[in-house]
């Protein structure tokens, strides 16, 4: 049975709760009215932790439900075939994907090698950089060759300076350099919590694949 006081603590908690809620949003109405610049952003998802493409892969089907044009290149993956490819083409959407790489560097132990492939992902990457009719670029594992100096982190950084002004672009990887870090607009990190290889679970088909 609800007494007379559980009714008055009730109103005190939706009405503090209400208050409450209204002091944020106006707060986020402050902030976003001072948002006014306009731009593409370079943005950069590193930390050891996994989700860093698949969080790329998500801002790609933003975009595609956008009306954007989206083109990506993945520099360390292609050694098995992965479902983002298999989605993408399947579908006809304005989507361009170029797997360039041949496995993670430790599989390959070829470093000449390694530097040639990274470089082949890195031109196409310029080449839809430069291309107008792409809106947004996604250059995954990209943080893993500059790394290992595959791609000269310097380069990317001349290229990234140069963008078109509208273009947002996109890379992942672990390790990415305080140099991209610095003039990077957005970048998250994401942390290992717990990980099924850390019990003898295997990679799993629609999770890492």
């Amino acid at each position: 049975m609800t007494s007379a006081n559980d009714g008055h603590q009730e109103r005190d908690v939706n009405q503090e709760h209400k208050a409450k809620m209204v002091r944020i949003n106006e707060a986020a109405d402050r902030k976003l009215a001072k948002a006014t610049i306009e731009k593409g952003l370079v943005i950069v998802h590193t930390g050891a932790g996994k989700g860093k493409s698949t969080a790329a892969f998500g801002m790609a089907i933003r975009a595609l439900g956008q009306g954007m044009k989206v083109g990506i290149v993945q520099f360390i993956k292609g050694a098995i075939p992965t479902g983002e490819a298999a989605f993408f083409a399947k579908l006809d959407l304005p989507v361009e994907m170029h797997t360039l790489g041949e496995g993670f560097t430790w599989k390959t132990q070829d470093r000449e090698r390694d530097i040639a492939t990274a470089e082949k992902g890195w031109q196409k990457a310029v080449e839809l950089m430069r291309d107008p009719s792409f809106d947004m670029v996604i250059l995954d594992e990209l943080n893993i060759a500059t790394k290992y100096d595959y791609v000269s982190i310097t380069r990317v950084i001349e290229e990234l300076k140069q963008k078109r002004q509208m273009l947002h672009v996109v890379l992942t990887g672990r390790n990415a350099s305080p140099e991209l870090i610095e003039i990077a607009d957005l970048v998250s990190e994401m942390k290992v919590i717990k990980h099924p290889y850390g019990h003898g679970v295997k990679p799993q088909r629609g999770v890492e694949f």
